[in-house]
């Protein structure tokens, strides 16, 4: 397997960001036409592929509040496997570019996929994908060390011998091995690996009392109306993150999810490179398919053999019934003030006991706030007048009937005009939820402590968590107009 160009991205804060290293193989492209034919995509200018890289990472014009690429509804980001499109003459999509990014450097290259673009084959069955990624973290290791910022001298000394360590570790854009040189994660001690050859995302060997953590983070979404005409939208996201410090070259682990006997099949799972084997059906399960009650529901068992440092083992979709948390969002204009209603209602399936919960109401493109006549039935609200925010602090707790109310006027008579906003005009306004649900999964998903298996000669010290995070968690105004949210993977 090959891959066609390489790329090293600066982006120090305070300048610009630039491309401090690049390689193209011609004989790799070549292939890639030839394989191609009619649908050949050319790998464009460095300035170009900067641009359309930043844009697709969403890193370009960060003083623009909008920018169709980066911004759409229709937009899907996959990370690291991104989708760049060319326009002009040749136009096309260049997929997959893989990317990786570490304090200073973002790291970038266009592996030579050897199948038909149509269907689209799954990242899992492309080799190339796999020593891509493998290539792209040796080579982040080689250049930043054990550290994230290495100091200017040392990077542009190892920047300048790319060319010749690239000649040893990918030959003609084949990758073979990643780059010996540079500190290790971690001090390592000789050892007699015997004929076991070490991984290439593995940098050292780990010393001492073996530890495993595994850590499984489910993060929701949701887009609700209040509004018989707009369907409510909502999706769960989840990835387990581990860390094992297990002595040996090849440790072997092996980690397992349960679900509950009711719980929806996990869709959508991509898995770390290290990952040894994986029953075929656990793949192939995929969101935008109708679900026919038949797909693998478990349990998804991963074998792998570790890297030292923390890494992501796998990510998931899972399509749950019902959103944690309902709200119902009124704004209404009477003379030189708002009128604000709004209900919160905590779902009996979800465990009443948060880290933290708030509810953000901004109000935009409007004087400074000035009477804020408004009580709740339940937490604390503090008032921002400065920036023309209502936050409404919940706690750890929704009292016992699990239904929370808020209810007042707020007048809107300050001497400066309030924060600006060009999406929230008029009554379009909106909530936004911010809260962390520890030991809790709305999928059911956990990972059992007894179940994760480490075959090593000392006994483990096994550590395992969950938790529900939200993220983009809105409730528009039901008496507004609310931004269309078809182009999202929300249920």
């Amino acid at each position: 397997m090959t891959i066609r160009a390489l790329w090293i991205i600066s982006q120090e804060k305070g300048e610009n960001v630039s491309i401090r290293f690049s390689r193209r193989f011609s004989t790799v492209e070549h292939r890639a036409k030839s394989l191609a034919g009619s649908s050949y995509v050319a790998v464009p200018e460095e300035s170009t592929v900067l641009q359309l890289l930043l844009t697709e990472l969403g890193l370009s014009d960060p003083d623009k509040a909008y920018v169709a690429l980066r911004d759409d509804c229709l937009h899907r980001p996959r990370s690291p496997a991104l989708e760049l499109r060319v326009d002009g003459p040749g136009k096309g999509i260049l997929w997959p570019m893989l990317a990786i990014s570490q304090g200073p450097l973002i790291l970038a290259c266009l592996p030579l996929v050897d199948v038909p673009p149509e269907p689209r084959p799954p990242l899992a069955s492309l080799l190339s994908v796999s020593q891509g990624l493998t290539l792209l973290a040796g080579l982040q290791t080689f250049l930043l060390g054990s550290g994230s910022k290495p100091d200017g001298e040392g990077l542009v000394s190892r920047l300048a011998m790319l060319p010749s360590v690239l000649l040893q570790v990918c030959p003609l854009g084949t990758p073979l091995d990643v780059p010996l040189l540079g500190p290790p994660a971690t001090p390592t001690l000789p050892a007699s690996a015997g004929n076991q050859k070490q991984p290439a995302w593995k940098t050292g060997l780990h010393r001492g009392r073996a530890v495993v953590n595994v850590a499984l983070t489910e993060t929701v979404r949701s887009m609700q109306y209040g509004n018989r005409s707009r369907q409510d939208l909502w999706d769960v996201f989840g990835t387990v993150t581990c860390k094992c410090e297990v002595e040996g070259v090849l440790p072997n682990v092996m980690v397992t999810l349960s679900l509950p006997p009711n719980g929806s099949p996990l869709q959508d799972i991509l898995v770390h490179p290290c990952v040894t084997s994986l029953d075929s059906s656990i793949l192939t399960a995929s969101s935008v398919d109708n679900c026919d009650g038949s797909a693998f529901s478990g349990p998804y068992k991963f074998p792998f053999s570790p890297p030292l440092e923390p890494f992501r083992l796998c990510s998931y979709t899972s399509q749950v019934p019902v959103p944690p948390i309902l709200g119902s969002y009124q704004l209404r204009e009477e003379e030189n003030q708002v009128h604000v209603s709004v209900t919160l209602k905590l779902h009996e399936s979800v465990k009443n006991s948060f880290e933290y919960c708030e509810a953000h109401l901004p109000f935009f493109n409007r004087d400074q706030m000035g009477v804020a006549e408004v009580k709740v039935s339940y937490g604390q609200l503090d008032v921002s007048k400065e920036k023309n925010l209502l936050v409404w602090v919940l706690g750890q707790k929704f009292p016992k009937s699990l239904e929370v109310t808020m209810e007042g006027k707020i007048s809107f008579s300050g001497p400066t005009k309030g924060p600006a906003d060009p999406l929230c005009t008029g009554l379009t306004a909106y909530i936004k939820l911010y809260f962390k649900v520890p030991d809790m999964t709305l999928s059911g998903c956990c990972v059992d402590q007894h179940s994760v298996q480490v075959y090593s000669s000392a006994k483990p010290r096994i550590a395992t968590s969950r938790e529900l995070t939200s993220k983009d968690y809105f409730i528009w105004n039901s008496t507004g107009t609310a931004p269309v949210a078809s182009g999202q993977t929300m249920m």
